[in-house]
């Protein structure tokens, strides 16, 4: 089986390293909470453990040899923050003579935020499906625990992070351009280092 603290380590290791850009994220996400109310703060939370499990089970399969999708099209899913993050910028075009400006909020719903996570974190499936595949049941176990708890630390981190009223003010008077380039600039930015665009192209 191993050593389970070394198992616990390396575990913290790779959801920290696989997951650095999703502070961004849920820092956004909680920064928009705070300013317009959307999304609520439980959804941030039920979103980004629903896509964490989507894409730890996503990986869990590929390890069994049941890869559906190749891995270069999973860059597409980047498609979608870029999308909502044109559908916000949309919204902030057209009440740009209001004297209240668009909602910032670009992800408003649990099923927005978990998808927002699985798009940014689809480069993650290559890295966990290696380690499920040679660490065996138990020490997989113990890593999808280790990636709970890690869940939780990026939420506060991200809910921390979110809560400076400077950066709130910010994000009320300006958040409506500022949010949807973003999440366009996240979606962009999986596309092309998913390689997806070289496929389409060939």
């Amino acid at each position: 089986m191993g050593d389970p603290l070394g198992t616990i380590a390396a575990a913290v290791g790779m959801f920290a390293g696989t997951n650095v850009d999703d502070l961004i994220v849920l820092t956004v996400l909680f920064l928009s909470a705070r300013a317009t109310g959307k999304p609520r703060p439980w959804q941030v939370w039920a979103g980004q453990y629903t896509g964490i499990a989507v894409l730890v089970t996503a990986s869990a399969v590929a390890a069994l040899g049941l890869t559906i999708v190749p891995d270069a099209w999973v860059g597409l899913l980047g498609l979608v923050p870029f999308a909502l993050g044109v559908k916000g910028l949309v919204a902030a075009i057209r009440a740009r003579g209001d004297e209240e400006p668009a909602a910032p909020a670009v992800a408003a719903s649990l099923l927005s935020v978990a998808g927002v996570t699985i798009a940014n974190g689809s480069d993650n499936i290559s890295v966990y499906t290696p380690t499920f595949r040679t660490i065996g049941l138990t020490n997989s176990l113990i890593t999808v625990a280790a990636f709970t708890v890690g869940v939780a630390v990026w939420c506060l981190a991200g809910s921390w992070l979110g809560s400076h009223r400077t950066v709130i003010a910010v994000v009320q008077r300006f958040g409506h351009w500022i949010v949807p380039a973003v999440f366009m600039l996240i979606g962009a930015v999986i596309v092309i280092e998913s390689g997806v665009l070289n496929q389409l192209l060939d």
